[in-house]
C-alpha cells in the first residue's frame, strides 16, 4: 500500500482530522452484474440503546446466513446516541489488538468515535474517547462518510448530513484538516433515509428512500456549488425502511440490506447498475435476524481499502 499512512498513522490522523416486506415488480430477474450474489456479504455494526456496539456479517445466499462477531460494551451514554457514520477497523495496530473509528451524533452534538482494542480483544478503557466536534445536530436526520479507494485515503473524504429541513450538506478532509468547505443543497424534506451507493473521482451517489415510498439515486458532483442530480428508480412500496445499508456485489452490482425498525427486520436485495427506472432490483428475502437496536450502521476495513461501489 504504497503513499498511505501506517497503520497506527491511520488511526491517529483519524482521530484528529474530527478534533413490512417491500415488493419488487412482478418479472424482475437477477441482472447479469448481480450473479455473484450468494458470494457477497455485507458487515452491520449498531449502536444499541445501553451504548454498546454489535457487529455481524451478513451472506446472501438460500437463505442468507449471518455471523455474530464480538460486541464491544458501553461506549456512549445510554439512550442518547442518535445517528452513525460508517465505523472503519484497523485490525492491526501497534501496541494494540486494532482499533475502530467513526462519527456519531449523541443527542444534539457531532462527536468523533475512535477505540482501541487489548490484545486480549477488549475496548482498552485508557483509550476510548468520544471527540465533540460541535453542536447544532438536533435535527439531522443521517450521517456518512465517504472513504474512496486511493492512493491517499485522505485526499477525497467527503462527511455528509442530512437534515430535517430538506437540506444536504457536505464537508471535505482535503488534507486531512477536518470538517471543512461545506456545501449544501435543499429540497430533500420528503426523503426518510440514504445509503452510499457510489464513490468516484468527481462524485459521490446516494440511494434514498422517501416518506411515500419512491426509491431515488442522488448524485453530488463534487465540483462546487454541489448540484445534485436526481434519478427516480421506482416510484412506490420502499417507505417501510428506516435504514439502509449497502454493500458492492460483484463487478457492478450492489448489495443492499433494508432494515424495517418497526417490526425489527431484515431485507436483501440485489440491486444493477443504477440506470433510473431501468435499475434491476432482485429481492433476496428476509434476514434470520432481528434489527432492533436504533442505530445501524455499516462496518469497513481502514479507508481506502473497501472497494469501490457501483457506479452510475
Amino acid at each position: 500500500m504504497s503513499g498511505r499512512l501506517g497503520t497506527a498513522g491511520r488511526v491517529a490522523a483519524a482521530a484528529a482530522l474530527v478534533t413490512g416486506v417491500l415488493a419488487v415488480a412482478p418479472g424482475e430477474a437477477l441482472a447479469a452484474d448481480t450473479t455473484a450474489t450468494a458470494a457477497c456479504k455485507l458487515e452491520v455494526g449498531s449502536v444499541t440503546a445501553g451504548g454498546d456496539h454489535t457487529d455481524r456479517v451478513i451472506t446472501a445466499g438460500s437463505p442468507a446466513t449471518v455471523q455474530q462477531k464480538p460486541s464491544y460494551p458501553d461506549l456512549y451514554p445510554e439512550g442518547l446516541p442518535r445517528l452513525s457514520s460508517l465505523f472503519f477497523n484497523d485490525p492491526v495496530v501497534q501496541g494494540f489488538g486494532g482499533a475502530y473509528a467513526g462519527h456519531v451524533v449523541i443527542g444534539s452534538g457531532l462527536y468523533s468515535s475512535t477505540y482501541f482494542l487489548t490484545e486480549a480483544g477488549e475496548v482498552d478503557r485508557t483509550q476510548s474517547h468520544n471527540f465533540r466536534i460541535g453542536g447544532g445536530w438536533g435535527d439531522a436526520t443521517f450521517l456518512e462518510t465517504s472513504y474512496p479507494k486511493d492512493p491517499d485515503p485522505w485526499a477525497l473524504v467527503n462527511h455528509y448530513s442530512l437534515r430535517s429541513n430538506g437540506t444536504i450538506t457536505r464537508w471535505d478532509d482535503k488534507g486531512g484538516f477536518g470538517w471543512t468547505n461545506p456545501q449544501s443543497a435543499g429540497g430533500f424534506a420528503a426523503v426518510k433515509t440514504m445509503t452510499l451507493l457510489s464513490q468516484t473521482a468527481t462524485y459521490d451517489t446516494f440511494l434514498a428512500t422517501t416518506r411515500g415510498g419512491a426509491l431515488y439515486t442522488i448524485r453530488l458532483p463534487l465540483a462546487s456549488p454541489m448540484k445534485p442530480i436526481v434519478k427516480r428508480v421506482r416510484s412506490a412500496t420502499w417507505q417501510g425502511f428506516e435504514t439502509l445499508i449497502a454493500e458492492k456485489c460483484g463487478q457492478y452490482g450492489t448489495l443492499l440490506l433494508g432494515i424495517d425498525k418497526d417490526t425489527g427486520s431484515g431485507y436483501l436485495y440485489a440491486v444493477g447498475h443504477a440506470n433510473g427506472a431501468a435499475t434491476v432490483i432482485n429481492g433476496l428475502g428476509k434476514v434470520p435476524a432481528t434489527f432492533a437496536d436504533p442505530v445501524s450502521f455499516r462496518r469497513v476495513l481502514q479507508p481506502g481499502d473497501q472497494p469501490l461501489l457501483f457506479g452510475e
